[in-house]
């Protein structure tokens, strides 16, 4: 055991021999194990208890056994108790989840601790046969199937090399004392109802079952890596992104294949559900200007393109006054605006630019509110004497939901002065009577 251990950390690279590792030990068999491998090998390392407060005085002895196993070794102790139940009610989830958010957050918390490199846990092979049956029962697809990796940033699994029984013989030959967790025999939960239940009639069938799936388990492993390299090297044709706003091309996903399978790798990291995937499909050749939504994203059909974009909260529509004007002053947020004052307007040259804005000084007045477009506005398009619905101009102008959504306007007490990057307002026009001008002009 302890020879696969040392073998097992060097074949996978899971950390340096100078490294110092934090455990988390549960007094549980595994993390238990784990622990003394750790201190026979003589690797620095500290031991971190999570005190979930679910099994009352049997979590308080949990607690009060780790802490004695951290004395033994005479290494840093680090404990954490939690109200699971009132966080998982907080949250929404089940207990099990609560508990795993809570560890994994309170670990990361401890790891930026510079004297802690890595995170083990005492996952091991029968672990991993269980999480690919759960994952097969959610259907994760292929990047679900290929198990629990040995190192996934600063978390390492060095007991992967071993099975349950390989352990359970272990703990016998060295005499080592570890805690029971009751909550391991119960079959309401899914990994126990597969341990107990599915796995023993597994191996009944095949003795060999958990080596020959294990096996299989590394081959997924690899056709993953192979499968994300081609998906990767397509990703890149087919979607661009600018700042927080993603862009793909109707027409090339509309060509792919199999097209289902690359579509659900392009929108499902957004949150976006198979059924959903399903009906973006379905309107990748028509003129539907169509809008999915997914918990943290919406996705926009326009013309020849798929926009995405993060869902932002309505508290989030920006509002910017501008209380006065000083010549060569800048805005840099929400956009950037570059102000020039010019006090001869006769002697002025006007620039031809949608980006730059020249308006009659004196017919504006501050001071000036930066703001986003709203349902019902209207201005008098440049060149005009008759107003029009912005919406209708926005529209004239092609611009996708998005665009439409981030479209800034210029304002003068109730008046649109100026459609920000696209067309000033008719009435703020330079005129032969115009004595100064405010320059605006628009940095995208």
């Amino acid at each position: 055991m302890e020879t696969g251990f040392l073998s097992f950390i060097r074949k996978q690279d899971l950390f340096s021999p100078g490294d110092r590792i934090l455990l988390a030990v549960s007094g549980g068999i595994d993390s238990v194990v784990m622990s003394h491998l750790f201190a026979s090998a003589g690797y620095h390392f500290g031991i971190a208890h999570c005190n979930f407060n679910l099994r009352g005085n049997e979590s308080d002895a949990d607690e009060q056994f780790v802490a004695g196993l951290a004395r033994t070794f005479n290494v840093p102790f680090h404990l954490k108790k939690f109200d699971t139940t009132t966080y998982a009610r907080k949250k929404g989830i089940s207990v099990q989840m609560a508990a795993r958010d809570l560890r994994y957050e309170w670990f990361g918390e401890l790891c930026k601790d510079p004297g802690y490199r890595y995170i083990a846990t005492g996952h091991h092979l029968d672990d991993q046969v269980e999480t690919f049956f759960i994952n097969l029962i959610r259907g994760t697809g292929i990047s679900g199937l290929h198990g629990i990796l040995p190192k996934q940033g600063n978390l390492i699994r060095p007991l992967l090399f071993a099975y349950r029984h390989d352990i359970d013989q272990y703990a016998i030959e060295k005499n080592i004392q570890y805690r029971n967790d009751s909550s391991n025999d119960a079959t309401k939960y899914t990994r126990n109802k597969i341990r107990h239940e599915l796995l023993p009639v597994l191996r009944e069938m095949n003795p060999e079952f958990a080596v020959n799936l294990t096996n299989t388990i590394l081959r997924l492993r690899d056709i993953d890596t192979i499968a994300s390299t081609f998906i990767d090297r397509w990703k890149d044709e087919v979607i661009s992104r600018k700042g927080d706003t993603w862009y793909i091309d109707s027409n090339r996903l509309g060509l792919a294949e199999p097209k289902n399978t690359l579509a659900w790798e392009l929108f499902s990291p957004f949150g976006f559900t198979q059924s959903q995937v399903q009906n973006i499909l379905s309107v990748l050749n028509t003129d539907s200007r169509k809008l999915f939504l997914s918990p943290g994203y919406r996705a926009v059909k326009h013309r020849r393109q798929i926009i995405i974009q993060p869902l932002m909260p309505l508290s989030g529509k920006k509002r910017v006054i501008i209380r006065d004007f000083i010549t060569g002053k800048s805005l840099r947020k929400p956009i950037r605006l570059r102000m020039h004052k010019v006090n001869n307007a006769f002697q002025y040259v006007i620039e031809g630019s949608n980006h730059i804005a020249n308006l009659d000084a004196g017919k504006l007045e501050f001071p000036l509110v930066l703001r986003q477009f709203r349902p019902g506005d209207i201005f008098y398009p440049f060149g005009m004497n008759k107003k029009k619905k912005l919406s209708d101009f926005l529209i004239n102008e092609k611009l996708s939901l998005p665009e439409k959504e981030n479209t800034w306007l210029l304002c003068s007490g109730s008046k649109i002065v100026w459609v920000v990057g696209r067309r000033i307002d008719h009435r703020f026009r330079i005129t032969s009577r115009t004595t100064k001008i405010l320059r605006i002009e628009y940095i995208p």
